[in-house]
């Protein structure tokens, strides 16, 4: 029996080699179809027992009549839209944990484009994004299996495995003129949701891998412990999802009012529209969002709804187009039916479905080169140039040394800090390096407000 009362509301929910999966294509209706009468849904019923009685009795071989069900549920859901599924017991207790921040895998969205195995974007830290695989790489083949014609549920389950095992997967990139090998070790994955950084003391970057349910009080904890901070870029780039609640709840922290999304579905019970609160809203402090093609689903509701509200800046590419809301039912103890209740719309009222956010301002990823023109003379190179503060504190140091180095009180060793995003960083980063400037531009912009 499904059970709606335990339904589970989410945006997408994080795509892994685990459980549930998020697929990157799109259902399209060309035709609203008719409700059917009565007499044909009676019709249709008898059919399909008719059919399944055909297949238990004459088919070549044996089979399990619960795995046959189970097999056309899957075929059912699939057949509706792109993210519509039926879970049976593993896939739904791996969905429960998925949501925790904790579970087994490479750690990569994967999904079905153009009818492709295709990367939607590796997980930050995971094995998947430590063996260097990118969003938007064509999955060829799962060790020494082809995926041509091969369905999700099958290519989970050749990439799953014991921690510590190896798989090796083929895959098209985009400029590459070959098939590249990558070799990934399989581990538990342990997410982390929100990665914390400063950039020139007073710029607080906060990299938002997946939306799990400690993302808000990460990032609250997050700038209370940077009190001094004039500006925020959030790093929701390679992001495919996750929980609704932790989207909108992100966005009520530098809104005060208005409605954040809204979802409308076919019944009236799944119109529902989440608004701002004041409490605890920063809606002053100026904010760049950076987004990319592998920033889907619940990135999508942050990046979309903080742009309809002037309260960000959006840099970047343009995002994946995911705009539909499921419902994960539970059908008795241990299986459940995600199935697409709604359709999400931003505070101006647009959708996001197959079209994505377009930025603010439109930067690839790529370097920046920089390099100082070797025929102008500096100051310091004029003989009995006067010495600044900072040469006599450094005693000759270069003042624009890219690494920021601190002392370990154990071992005296000099060491990076990673806490500090770097100049060279930055430079390799032209995306990060564009998002920075522009939000040192609103600062100063604000300052005459």
């Amino acid at each position: 029996m499904i059970q709606k009362s335990k339904k589970v509301i989410t945006a997408g929910l994080l795509a892994t080699l685990v459980g549930s999966y998020f697929m990157g294509v799109f259902a399209h209706a060309e035709i609203t179809p008719k409700q059917s009468s009565a007499k044909e849904k009676l019709e249709a019923y008898l059919k399909f027992t008719q059919i399944l009685n055909v297949i238990e009795t004459q088919y070549v071989d044996e089979v399990n009549t619960t795995e046959l069900v189970d097999k056309a549920l899957k075929g059912l859901l699939n057949n509706l839209d792109a993210h519509s599924t039926f879970m049976d017991t593993k896939a739904y207790k791996d969905l429960s944990v998925q949501t925790k921040g904790e579970f087994g895998g490479l750690g990569v969205s994967i999904g079905m484009k153009d009818g492709a195995l295709t990367v939607i974007a590796p997980i930050n830290g995971t094995p998947a994004d430590k063996a260097g695989l990118k969003a938007g790489d064509i999955i060829l083949k799962i060790d020494d299996k082809a995926t041509i014609g091969m369905d999700i549920d099958e290519s989970v389950k050749l990439m799953r495995g014991k921690p510590g095992s190896d798989v090796t997967l083929t895959i098209i990139r985009q400029k590459e003129t070959k098939p590249l090998e990558i070799k990934i070790t399989r581990d538990i994955i342990k997410i982390q949701s929100v990665y914390v950084k400063s950039i020139d003391n007073n710029l607080l970057y906060l990299h938002i891998a997946s939306f799990d349910q400690k993302v808000v009080d990460d990032v609250q904890k997050a700038i209370k412990e940077h009190n001094n901070t004039k500006g925020i870029l959030l790093d929701l780039r390679n992001n495919p999802g996750g929980l609704l609640d932790q989207a909108v709840g992100l966005v009520d922290l530098f809104v005060d009012n208005g409605i954040i999304v809204s979802q409308k579905g076919r019944s009236s019970i799944e119109n529902i529209e989440y608004k701002a609160t004041k409490q605890d809203s920063d809606a002053k402090t100026p904010i760049v969002v950076l987004v990319n093609g592998g920033s889907a689903s619940a990135s999508e509701i942050v990046s979309g709804a903080l742009q309809d509200f002037k309260r960000a800046i959006i840099v970047g590419e343009k995002t994946f187009g995911k705009g539909s809301v499921q419902v994960v039912m539970p059908v008795g103890m241990d299986e459940a039916v995600k199935l697409t209740v709604a359709r999400y719309y931003l505070p101006s009222g647009r959708t996001i479905q197959a079209e994505g956010v377009t930025p603010d301002i439109t930067v690839h990823l790529g370097k920046i080169e920089y390099i100082e023109d070797p025929m102008l003379l500096k100051e310091k190179e004029l003989k009995k140039h006067l010495t600044n503060e900072l040469e006599k504190i450094n005693n000759g140091n270069n003042k624009n040394n890219k690494k920021v180095l601190t002392k370990s009180k154990e071992n005296n060793e000099t060491k990076a800090d990673d806490s500090i995003i770097t100049d060279t960083q930055l430079y390799e980063d032209a995306q990060l390096k564009s998002a920075v400037d522009i939000l040192k531009a609103l600062i100063i912009t604000n300052k005459g407000k």
